[in-house]
């Protein structure tokens, strides 16, 4: 797996680059190999993207891929250094289990599980890949986890209930 870090000038972002995979089309004149790169990125701050980028060379899928995913980001619900509840993310026949983990735990996942919760700025999480280990399944499934998860705030919202019990209850939540 490959860690680039960029910062200082711009926003903070991490990408990492989870697999690289070479295809190769096969014609009257040979083989033609290219090659495709799955790749994640985000902020460290709650916000991450994936993509997979193809080209007829590795340093134009990657490039490609970590462009796409920057487009492609999407905010995961943090309570802290973790998630606010148990999810299960399914995608195909991959199916991941996300749990909230207490303050120093670390990251206890799989390598593309890992590299979406690093990206994202988790720190503190227990997951669990079950069926399927295709990465990019894998991945696409830790992200449906997180879509299905909504923020106390998401959740008085649905009640209905007043704003000030929601301040209330967010503070707590988040110390």
């Amino acid at each position: 797996m490959v860690e680039r870090i960029f910062g200082s000038e711009s926003k903070e972002a991490i990408e990492k680059v989870v697999k690289i995979n070479r295809v190769a089309k096969v014609t009257k004149g040979g083989k033609k190999l290219s090659f495709s790169a799955l790749v994640v990125v985000g902020n460290t701050k709650g916000r991450v993207g994936i993509s997979l980028g193809k080209a007829n060379e590795v340093a134009d899928a990657i490039r490609k891929g970590i462009s796409q995913a920057k487009r492609n980001m999407m905010t995961v619900p943090m309570v802290g250094t973790t998630i606010p509840y148990d999810v299960m993310g399914k995608f195909g026949s991959a199916r991941v289990m996300l749990k909230p983990a207490v303050e120093g735990t670390g990251i206890i996942a799989s390598g593309p599980v890992r590299a979406v919760c690093e990206a994202a700025g988790i720190k503190d999480i227990l997951t669990k890949c079950i069926t399927s280990n295709n990465p990019l399944n894998v991945i696409l499934a830790t992200l449906q986890g997180f879509k299905q998860m909504n923020t106390d705030l998401e959740i008085f919202d649905l009640r209905n209930e007043p704003r000030s019990e929601q301040n209330e209850v967010a503070k707590d939540a988040n110390n």
